[in-house]
């Protein structure tokens, strides 16, 4: 079954502020992954789980049209109101049940996505769809975050950990499918061409604001709010104020350095 927990406007909203856009390095080894196995043209691309957007707008350059395509039209309402992407559209639609003929399109990507996926529908889609040498790129990110500023070391790390234990309760079992880097995906390809690739460095700054936006965003604490809405409310709270305390500043717009492993999944169809 496909999952649906994205859906709500407020949730809509904080993803398009703190979601990350998947960084350049991994667009380029996908890009770099699609001419090699198959080569120009480049006339479609399907962003599927899009969410508000981030990973299809970065294709936009690259390809004749992009679609976007996820289950919330809330979501979709948020990406759509970005302007300046004149090729690409977005859909409400499934991983699993694709609005497209047979052999039609260059690549399949899903970033922070695919483990929220019945696979095996997804990918007899991905067999349908694909054109000939088509290709699936799959990326996305562990909750192995490291965060720095100035001399404070691995202590916003601590922070950072304490606050994960609070939410572990709250996981679905699909995150540990995007912890594994999707290894069980990754084995259930048909394509004999298929690769992952790990530990991809992506290294950049966000404000102390945007790293608690980032937190209230992932699955685990919409959950938490939705059961604890108070408690929820007081741990973003105090998550803020001990960065801040412990990085002894008073600003929350003031810069972390954020460093993070991306993985890709990538796969080319016979």
């Amino acid at each position: 079954m496909t999952h649906r927990l994205f859906e709500e406007k407020h949730h809509a909203s904080i993803y398009q502020k703190y979601r990350l856009t998947p960084p350049d390095n991994v667009k380029e080894i996908i890009l770099q992954y699609l001419d090699k196995k198959k080569g120009p043209p480049h006339e479609l691309a399907v962003d599927l789980g899009c969410g508000t957007g981030q990973n299809t707008r970065l294709f936009s350059p690259h390809f004749q049209k992009v679609v976007g395509i996820d289950v919330s039209e809330n979501q979709l309402e948020v990406a759509r109101a970005v302007p300046g992407f004149t090729n690409i559209t977005y859909r409400v639609g499934t991983a699993e049940e694709l609005p497209f003929p047979d052999g039609s399109v260059d690549l399949l990507t899903a970033a922070s996505a695919a483990h929220w996926f019945d696979h095996g529908r997804f990918l007899r889609e991905a067999a349908r769809v694909l054109k000939p040498q088509g290709c699936i790129a799959l990326l996305g990110y562990t909750d192995q975050f490291s965060l720095r500023y100035g001399s404070c070391g691995d202590r916003l790390d601590i922070i950072f950990s304490e606050v994960m234990k609070v939410l572990l309760p709250y996981y679905s079992s699909r995150i540990a499918v995007a912890n594994s880097k999707l290894q069980d995906l990754y084995e259930a390809i048909p394509f004999p061409d298929k690769e992952r690739i790990e530990n991809i460095p992506a290294k950049l700054q966000m404000s102390v604001t945007g790293a608690v936006g980032l937190l209230e965003s992932f699955s685990m604490y919409q959950t938490y709010q939705k059961k604890e809405p108070q408690a929820a409310a007081a741990l973003l709270e105090s998550t803020r104020t001990r960065f801040l305390e412990e990085m002894g500043v008073s600003s929350p717009d003031t810069k972390l350095d954020v460093a993070m492993p991306y993985y890709v999944v990538l796969a080319c169809k016979p």
